[in-house]
């Protein structure tokens, strides 16, 4: 399992904004309401920044920082003991300082924390010990559908078609395939709102086509900034 003592089955960072992505858009889907969701993507964090945040409504958060040249992560979960921050980002190079001290990270607070500035390598500060929560937030990111399919299916319990989410449709949005109409409604009876559906590829930056053959897709291509 992933995790501060040993991450070395965490993905490149484009990979794992790829999955960051991908995870975005199913709770999307199943939860339109955003409060309720657990992921949630943002392109326009910031000029030339993208952000995943994770928040599961009981005080454990994560946020995940993209940019051009690098990769940060910092999570925390409110039950485990607070850690010397100063030693969890130890030598966490300058150009994260703004996301790593800076709003809203410093009031969440962090347990953990690593980061790259390479295709992968990453690196992490000074750990005492590895109670952290990091197995279970960073589980996620093993780059295999089913794993959200599982977690997907106890975390909302409904929401979802009767039948499950199908593998099928996961895997293709996992691909980064342009969602459709009909991919949307293999995973749910109906859809409320497909505008605030639009809405959110837009702000996560995923192509999409709801009426076959607009001009959305080519509005919307899957890019890394």
């Amino acid at each position: 399992m992933i995790s501060t003592k040993d991450y070395s089955l965490l993905p490149d960072r484009k990979s794992l904004e790829a999955i960051c992505k991908a995870i975005s858009v199913l709770d999307a889907i199943i939860s339109q309401e955003w409060q309720y969701r657990y992921y949630s993507f943002n392109s326009k964090w910031n000029k030339d920044e993208r952000c995943l945040q994770m928040r599961n409504g009981s005080g454990e958060e994560m946020h995940i920082l993209f940019r051009e040249d690098g990769c940060a992560i910092n999570g925390f979960a409110h039950e485990y003991e607070k850690k010397d921050k100063a030693k969890l980002t130890h030598k966490v190079p300058t150009i994260f300082n703004e996301f790593i001290f800076g709003e809203p990270v410093t009031s969440i607070g962090t347990t953990f924390c690593l980061w790259t500035t390479e295709k992968k390598n990453w690196q992490v500060g000074q750990l005492e010990n590895f109670e952290d929560n990091s197995e279970e937030m960073l589980s996620i990111f093993d780059g295999q559908p089913q794993t959200y399919i599982d977690w997907a299916t106890d975390y909302f319990e409904e929401g979802f078609k009767e039948s499950g989410i199908p593998l099928d449709t996961v895997k293709g949005i996992y691909d980064g395939q342009t969602l459709t109409r009909e991919m949307v409604l293999s995973i749910v009876d109906e859809l409320e709102d497909w505008e605030q559906l639009e809405k959110d590829m837009i702000e996560i930056n995923y192509p999409y086509d709801f009426n076959g053959g607009s001009d959305n897709q080519k509005k919307n291509k899957w890019k890394f900034w």
